[in-house]
């Protein structure tokens, strides 16, 4: 008899019945099986909504509120899937996300409804939580069972659960499929090597619309039986006071994330708490030193897409700075795109910097199994990230001898700031508007603590001055400009550099970064407005870099 749950639905239904503590948000406490009721409530008010012949889809736009793990569950029970609508995004773009993934219901509260306003929305109901029509159309279902209410033939290993929106060099987004037998086969191995039990508080305080919440925190809970504790938006003054309040022993973060923590004013009671452990991405070894030294917590750093084509596992031995090597099955390598040919082992000083960048560093793939589902509608997109037969990653890395893999950043047209990943040909477009600028191209730079930051160089129009304050003026007035798009450095040039073929030479601008002989604006972090990047400017801010173990990073 089988008892390894083949679907999330099985995860869901197994917590019927069950009354210990299963939910925490603010002040309130909600049993397995009271989160389990709620959540058949809402499949079976699903199946009746959706329109005969759509796809069953459904758009989830809301904050960490128990609403939203209570969808991603309807949706498992249903056979339905989720597509997680991202707040930070606006106007046409945010529109755009809910359409292609043919979204028929979408799911939103209150406080994201001004977002909405004057988008069309074809075909598209939108059911608001917390009204009084929100309510009456779930109090019908109030006694559904699991399973009770469902699509087709009900869920199974290959139905798909989520579409995850993840960013890349054709520009728009591209909702990764994620089916229920994946998700639940990450679930419980996630599970049994932290040794999840149900005991364990998870603390979620990463959006649910981004993949890591959902596979790296969620599931592992459903799979251990562990309970969740919600934190609506996050906030690392509030962090230790809702682990201490909610007696959580695991978390997920991403790298900025843990430098707020790290901002935070020491305590005397930072290790007065019930962490163990942490894992997510791009905290870097500086930080995640800091992090066990102060909080006693250690984090463990992992890799792997959302769409699940590769994913590297830290050993024992793993060096500082490396993620570690491939995951059972995986046959990962680091290859030029240009000839095809993998790149040679990375050389490394004592000190760990890499001596022959040029030359080591190249693109992630999986030349073996891959568990890529695919992308929603977008038939390029899939051919180009499996071309040749292999997975193509899109992220940069160099191999050191040993095996062990180290991240080297993303591929030309990618930026990831704050774990948001961006297309650079987006935010192109939108700097193409100012009337000042003749021409423009974005790229990352790497950012002093984790992840990259967005610079722009800029060729003005013949006889223009750069105008901080009017450029600012102009991002304010752009309603698809998301939060995380602005950029952080400016460079102002008289002519784009160029390459034989007369594209934008991309690498040069990108290995030059902000160490250039022209005018550089930047935005410090808290500050509210550019200001030039000065010569004071520039010496603490490459002590940042320093100090962090990431100024080799800009002379890559």
């Amino acid at each position: 008899m089988r008892t390894t749950p083949e679907t999330v639905a099985e995860l869901i239904a197994r917590q019927w019945g069950d009354h210990r503590p299963g939910l925490r948000y603010e002040s309130t406490v909600l049993t397995h099986h009271q989160s389990a009721r709620a959540t058949a409530a809402r499949a079976a008010l699903l199946v009746d909504l959706l329109p005969p012949g759509a796809e069953p889809h459904i758009g989830v736009l809301l904050d960490n509120t128990p609403e939203f793990p209570f969808w991603l569950g309807a949706a498992a029970l249903a056979g339905a899937a989720v597509a997680g609508i991202n707040p930070t995004r606006r106007g046409p773009e945010l529109a755009r996300d809910i359409l292609h993934t043919e979204c028929r219901i979408l799911v939103t509260e209150p406080a994201h409804l001004p977002l909405l306003r004057g988008l069309d929305l074809p075909g598209v109901r939108i059911l608001v939580t917390g009204s009084e029509e929100y309510a009456a159309l779930l109090a019908p279902f109030a006694t559904a069972t699991p399973g009770e209410a469902v699509l087709g033939s009900g869920p199974g290993p290959g139905s798909r659960l989520l579409l995850y929106f993840t960013s890349g060099s054709t520009g728009a987004p591209k909702a990764a499929v994620c089916r229920q037998g994946r998700l639940a086969a990450a679930g419980a191995s996630l599970a049994r090597t932290f040794r999840v039990t149900p005991d364990d508080v998870h603390y979620i305080c990463m959006p649910l619309f981004h993949g890591n919440a959902v596979i790296a925190d969620w599931l592992p809970a459903l799979a251990g039986g562990a309970s969740v504790a919600l934190r609506r938006r996050f906030s690392a003054t509030a962090f230790l006071d809702d682990v201490r309040a909610h007696g959580a022993t695991y978390f997920t973060y991403v790298g900025r994330a843990v430098q707020y923590l790290l901002a935070t004013e020491p305590r005397p009671d930072d290790r007065d708490h019930t962490l163990r452990l942490g894992f997510g991405t791009e905290a870097g070894a500086v930080d995640a030193a800091r992090f066990a030294e102060r909080f006693g917590v250690r984090l463990v750093e992992g890799y792997g897409a959302t769409e699940g084509g590769a994913s590297v596992q830290r050993t024992p031995g793993t060096p500082a700075g490396a993620l570690g090597r491939a995951a059972p099955g995986d046959d990962l390598a680091v290859i030029d795109p240009e000839t095809g040919k993998e790149c040679p082992p990375a050389r490394l000083d004592g000190r760990g910097r890499l001596l022959n960048g040029e030359e080591a560093i190249g693109e992630l793939v999986n030349r073996g199994r891959s568990l890529f589902e695919g992308y929603w509608r977008n038939p390029e997109a899939e051919a180009a990230r499996t071309r040749d037969g292999w997975y193509w990653t899109g992220d940069l890395f160099f191999r050191d001898p040993e095996g062990f893999l180290y991240f080297a950043g993303r591929t030309d047209d990618r930026l990831r700031v704050d774990s948001e990943n961006l297309a650079a040909a987006v935010i192109e477009n939108i700097l193409a508007r100012w009337p000042e600028a003749s021409a423009a191209a974005v790229y990352a730079v790497p950012d002093e603590v984790a992840g990259d930051q967005v610079m722009a160089a800029l060729a003005l129009r013949g006889g223009a001055a750069f105008d901080p304050r009017a450029f600012e003026a102009f991002l304010a007035a752009q309603p698809d400009l998301g939060t995380k798009m602005a950029p952080r450095y400016v460079r102002v040039l008289d002519a784009l550099p160029v390459t034989a073929t007369n594209k934008v030479h991309r690498v040069a601008l990108r290995r030059a970064g902000f160490l250039v002989p022209e005018p550089v604006w930047w935005r410090p972090p808290g500050a509210d407005g550019y200001r030039r990047l000065d010569e004071e400017g520039l010496r603490a801010l490459l002590a940042a870099y320093e100090t962090r173990g990431r100024r080799d990073l800009l002379d890559r």
